[in-house]
């Protein structure tokens, strides 16, 4: 299996353990999640909606990557797409977790033209 199908794991567990640090304080409801998390303040709601971008970030991310390989586009360039697509994306939250919201947001324009850089990698083949 190549790295490029690795990373799709990989940006598929991403959100688990972001969402394991919104919850994770004394008091949390499981049988509410999700109207605990929208109580959260500070880094906790700052982390459930990194949980969210992440989410939303993998199904185009995985997408580009199994169409660049069924377009049998260059292995090592769509290797290094994803393994750089999944830094980002750890910075990406690291960042958001952080409250730094301008590199934030520059890692995320960096992550998404991974995105679409393979789906014209795939386009030109």
């Amino acid at each position: 299996m190549s790295i490029a199908y690795w990373c799709i794991l990989v940006a598929a567990l991403i959100p688990y353990p972001i969402a394991m640090l919104a919850k994770a304080k004394a008091g949390y409801d499981n049988h509410a999640p999700r109207e605990y998390l929208a109580k959260t303040d500070g880094y906790r709601k700052r982390a459930n909606w990194a949980q969210f971008n992440a989410f939303e970030a993998f199904p185009a991310f995985a997408a580009a990557v199994i169409i660049a390989q069924l377009q049998h586009a260059p292995q090592s360039t769509i290797d290094m797409l994803a393994v750089a697509f999944i830094a980002f994306r750890i910075l990406h939250a690291s960042f958001y977790i952080l409250d730094k919201a301008t590199l934030r947001s520059t890692v995320w324009a960096l992550g998404f033209s991974c995105v679409i850089a393979l789906f014209v990698i795939a386009g030109t083949q």
